[in-house]
């Protein structure tokens, strides 16, 4: 390899480091309080989704041995298709390794050329690679403004032949969630496709923990939902599900992220669908979690617009300046407290942040101590 070559390497990281944007993989031992974690129910320790992943895998093996249209779709995947649909109330649907994939295959591969996508701002990053890569065009509206989509919306939607709606349920990184019900006002007027990333809503809200389609009742109105098997349902893996087969069709005939790798292993399709059953039932986890987060949020003087309800477990602290956010995550770390500190580009410029992200195991003991710390630090910068 050439020096020039690593030369231009070396530039770039050199740049990235006096940015204070450097990331680097590190290995995490066992914290006092882990706060990064997107398992909201602490699944992953459960025994029963444990002995769900053993029963796969001593059933099926440990891998599926091959990519899903030769012979990776086994048994065990399509008995947690079947359950996913059941309980997001969807007729068809199909699996992908990652969630990264699956909003990959979605908006790379659905939209056309001679389409539209309207998307919030705030998208997760796989979507908004997404965007770049696919034959449409695409317009972002602000984060939440349900106004600026609708003025977008009536001066497009008569010069395309499709108009796509792509919105996160949960926000990954802000915790917040669109109005739903006023989206699909939004839809019987306009006649979109909504598009819905419940990454981070399934689990959390909804009286069977469906996610926020479930808790705002509208379910039936959303055209695509994607979700992933690696937060709540404590496992790996990713799902799209819809009404219309001939989407999910498309996607099996076009979709190379879903074509062209090894397919799931049983093991995590079994966790997956043991801590899909237990969640369902777990309505009062899902009241702790909200309590605990809209009670931190209150004592920490988050901003009154931001305490929305009911609350997300996601907890932004804004900080801004990524050195002072990775100073006072390493301060935490010192104390036993692991939380993360989030930087550009992952979030927009002047916006780093440390992300708590809550779980039920957390004590609202524990977050009086973490409160105490923090909100003398919030407090010198307001």
């Amino acid at each position: 390899m050439s020096e020039q070559f690593f030369n231009r390497l070396e530039d770039e990281l050199k740049s990235i480091r006096e940015k204070n944007l450097f990331r680097e993989v590190q290995l995490h031992s066992k914290y006092r309080l882990n706060l990064c974690s997107n398992d909201y129910f602490q699944l992953r320790h459960d025994p029963r989704v444990i002995a769900g992943a053993k029963e796969a895998c001593e059933k099926y093996g440990t891998g599926s041995g091959g990519s899903p249209l030769l012979s990776g779709f086994l048994p065990c995947h399509q008995s947690l298709l079947d359950q996913l649909k059941k309980w997001k109330k969807k007729s068809s649907g199909m699996l992908f390794n990652a969630g990264f994939l699956a909003n990959q295959a979605v908006l790379k591969h659905l939209p056309g050329k001679n389409d539209l996508v309207l998307a919030d701002r705030l998208i997760h990053h796989s979507m908004a690679q997404a965007l770049t890569q696919g034959a449409a065009r695409f317009k972002r509206y602000h984060h939440l403004d349900l106004e600026h989509l609708e003025q977008l919306l009536s001066a497009n939607c008569k010069k395309y032949e499709t108009v796509f709606v792509v919105t996160e349920s949960v926000f990954s990184m802000d915790g917040d969630y669109p109005d739903l019900k006023k989206l699909v006002e939004l839809k019987n007027h306009y006649s979109f496709i909504l598009i819905l990333d419940e990454a981070h809503g399934t689990g959390v809200f909804g009286d069977t923990g469906a996610g926020l389609a479930e808790e705002m009742q509208v379910q039936d109105h959303v055209d695509i939902i994607i979700g992933t098997l690696g937060k709540s349902l404590a496992s790996m893996g990713a799902y799209v599900l819809s009404n219309s087969s001939t989407v999910i069709d498309f996607l099996v005939n076009r979709a190379g992220e879903f074509i062209y790798s090894t397919f799931l292993s049983p093991s995590q399709v079994g966790s997956a669908e043991a801590a899909m059953k237990i969640l369902q039932s777990s309505q009062i986890s899902r009241d702790y979690l909200q309590k605990i987060s809209a009670n931190f949020k209150g004592a920490i003087g988050m901003k009154e617009q931001e305490l929305i309800t009911p609350s997300s477990p996601i907890v932004p602290v804004l900080i801004g300046d990524p050195f002072k956010t990775l100073e006072l995550r390493n301060s935490l770390l010192q104390k036993g407290v692991m939380v993360g500190a989030v930087r550009p580009p992952t979030v927009p410029p002047q916006t780093s942040r440390l992300r708590i992200s809550l779980h039920t195991d957390v004590t609202e003991e524990a977050l009086e101590e973490l409160g105490a710390i923090l909100k003398p630090w919030i407090k010198s910068q307001s």
